[in-house]
């Protein structure tokens, strides 16, 4: 009945306008403040790519630039992340969380947030005898060496 009262033009266009007629647009965001004259703008986020050339082969120290090798491996789980560092010393191998390392990329260092106290009851093993590094005792254990608690594993979708 109402289309026979109304145009059909009429009706297309409320069709096209639907709830929104009548409704004022949501106000613009309010411009950055000018400082100095110029436009402050907040810093965008910046990814960095990094390669395993820049981490591998990287001198790995204590608290106090005491050295205790350089980086030998890297180990990553089923989901793709970095999950250790293996540091070489003298043939003598060390399991590190990564995020127990602080990277400075440019100079290929790598800093452990440990002492040496610490580091000294941490056990080491050859390339005979590998740990089993995923066997949730073992992850917890090196984890703990350095103060930290393991992440939860990604999952792969």
């Amino acid at each position: 009945m109402l289309r026979k009262l109304l145009p059909i033009g009429f009706l297309t266009a409320l069709w096209f306008v639907g709830p929104t007629m009548g409704q004022t647009p949501p106000p613009k965001p309010p411009p950055p403040p000018a400082v100095g004259g110029r436009v402050e703008r907040a810093p965008a986020e910046t990814h960095h790519a990094y390669r395993a050339k820049q981490v591998l082969g990287a001198k790995v120290s204590l608290k106090g630039d005491l050295s205790i090798g350089t980086v030998d491996d890297i180990v990553f789980s089923d989901a793709g992340q970095i999950e250790y560092l293996i540091v070489a010393n003298e043939g003598k191998l060390v399991t590190v969380p990564w995020e127990a390392a602080k990277f400075d990329f440019e100079k290929q260092t790598a800093t452990l947030s440990i002492t040496q106290e610490q580091y000294k009851v941490i056990p080491t093993y050859t390339v005979r005898e590998y740990p089993v590094f995923f066997e949730p005792t073992y992850r917890t254990q090196v984890y703990r060496w350095y103060g930290l608690t393991p992440r939860p594993f990604a999952r792969i979708r």
